[in-house]
């Protein structure tokens, strides 16, 4: 067992000196600023070279300090305190030939005047006060440190990725029959569940202190109907055969209407979960639902509405009458004379002499992936193989704006008028009553109604201008986010496309290939990729 060297006052003829003894098998060595702090705090001097060499010795070394007889200094020690106050180490020193050792209970009753109370080693102690080695670090007392516990959480039972894509087939196609898009629920199916908080546990330090953990954050289900909490009211379960979506931190979940096809047989059709259609959609009707509108077949000039996403199997032709508005995706394989509006994302194999607007980005990246006259915008990004035509077909590509948003802007810069309208037209009576009642002037019953009236009227419309002024700011922050947006051709960008970006255009006036148009100081500039 390694054992420390360490030194003491001892008994010399004709005075006292200090003993150094070196360590034994592998025990640190004599620290020649801990003797000599030891000495000085005593008032005893000595030649720091002749302490050196007595340290660095393999052999017992003795320097003599003084004449008389050795000081009965009594045994003693060094404490340090971590920091954080959850560490407390000592270091003991022997007493001299002519002084006593320090009992336990000495000891223990220092450390408790000292505020060393918690994680006392008691059985280190023992062994040293029963081994008396000296010179070495002992770990007298350790706190608890808290044990941070955890917030809680929601594991949900569903994909709750919003951006689910179309698979892309090695030959460049699509796979418009495996979409995987929509989480289909039976009743009884469990949707999510809460994985509780974990409070963690209070730790102390060496003094005593409570520490608390960090405090954590609880977790509640929210959800719409056709949805069962559970009695515990930690988990919820489906009611209805149907699919279910998160929106916004929120279960729904919707029936599933399926029909063959929407013809003659069937009207038109409003539903307030999601429609699916193993058919065709025919020109002239519409579809209309608070969840997901899925087409296995055909969409022709027809309209279809849908609160969640549209799935157009086959495609759309939509007879320059057909109508798409999703507040979700819009996914078909292909466009043609149609026009389509998604609060998400746009994708399919081509679009052809139609007007999309997409939220976030429009893709058409599949084995044609072209985009040939119209209109396309989108929020972020515009991503196709190819743009335009040979034959020079109008094709205008906007990035930069998101359309819905931009519709909302424009919306509240007429709501902001409206309500001005309204309160610079109630101003004028109300200061007037208010003078008027100054002088004294009384009023009927009915008159001072009105003018309450007018009054609730009137805050009730400052407290519309407060909302509308933060959506407005919120719209701003979103228009910034949007200034990296960018249009990708990743095969051919043909003479006569208008690339539109953050309402900076350019017309191609040549042919462009594999690039990226960006705007960059105030211009459209393009980048190869």
């Amino acid at each position: 067992m390694a054992v420390n060297g360490y030194f003491q006052l001892v008994n010399i003829p004709s005075g006292f000196g200090i003993k150094c003894m070196p360590p034994q098998d592998g025990g640190e060595p004599v620290l020649i600023n801990e003797m000599s702090d030891y000495l000085g705090a005593r008032n005893i001097t000595c030649d720091i070279a002749q302490l050196k060499k007595a340290a660095e010795a393999d052999s017992e070394q003795i320097i003599r300090l003084g004449t008389g007889s050795c000081p009965p200094e009594q045994e003693s020690y060094s404490l340090e305190i971590s920091e954080d106050s959850m560490t407390a180490k000592v270091r003991f020193y022997p007493p001299s030939e002519t002084g006593q050792r320090m009992s336990l209970d000495e000891f223990v009753k220092d450390m408790e005047f000292k505020k060393i109370v918690y994680g006392v080693n008691m059985e280190l102690l023992r062994m040293h006060f029963d081994r008396g080695h000296y010179c070495e670090t002992l770990v007298i007392a350790e706190g608890k440190p808290p044990r941070h516990g955890k917030d809680a959480e929601i594991e949900y039972f569903f994909n709750t990725d919003p951006r689910a894509v179309p698979t892309l087939n090695e030959d460049g196609s699509v796979d418009f029959f495996n979409l995987n898009t929509i989480n289909h629920c039976r009743k009884g199916d469990l949707l999510a569940r809460i994985i509780p908080e974990d409070v963690g546990e209070a730790g102390y330090n060496v003094a005593g202190t409570l520490i608390k953990p960090r405090n954590v954050k609880r977790a509640n289900l929210r959800y719409g109907k056709h949805v069962a909490l559970s009695e515990d009211h930690m988990s919820i379960s489906s009611e209805v055969d149907g699919c279910v979506s998160l929106v916004d931190g929120q279960v729904f979940v919707s029936d599933l209407y399926v029909v063959e096809n929407v013809d003659n047989s069937t009207g038109n059709i409003e539903f307030d979960g999601s429609v699916q259609v193993n058919g065709n959609v025919c020109s002239g009707f519409s579809v209309s639902a608070e969840g997901n509108v899925i087409v296995n077949g055909v969409v022709e000039g027809a309209a279809i509405y849908a609160e969640g996403d549209i799935v157009i199997t086959r495609g759309m032709n939509g007879m320059n009458k057909g109508r798409l508005e999703a507040s979700g995706n819009i996914i078909a394989k292909f466009l043609e004379n149609a026009t389509a509006n998604a609060a998400g994302y746009i994708s399919a194999e081509s679009i052809l002499h139609s007007k999309v607007m997409a939220g976030t980005e429009i893709n058409v990246t599949g084995r044609r992936g072209f985009i040939t006259g119209g209109h396309a915008c989108a929020g972020y990004k515009i991503s196709a193989k190819n743009l335009g035509a040979n034959m020079g077909a109008s094709t205008v590509v906007e990035v930069g704006v998101n359309p819905r948003m931009k519709q909302e802007y424009q919306a509240l810069q007429d709501e902001f008028l409206e309500i001005q309208k309204v309160i610079k037209k109630t101003q004028p009576i109300l200061t007037s009553f208010a003078e008027k009642r100054a002088k004294g002037v009384q009023f009927t019953p009915e008159q001072v109604k009105y003018i309450r009236s007018l009054v609730v009227l009137t805050e009730a419309k400052k407290g519309e201008l407060e909302e509308k002024n933060r959506k407005w700011e919120a719209l701003h922050a979103a228009f910034e986010v949007q200034n990296d947006a960018f249009v990708e051709v990743m095969g051919e960008a043909f003479p006569g496309t208008v690339i539109v970006i953050k309402e900076v255009s350019m017309s191609l006036r040549s042919s462009y290939q594999h690039c990226r148009f960006k705007r960059i100081g105030g211009e459209v500039r393009m980048q190869g990729l």
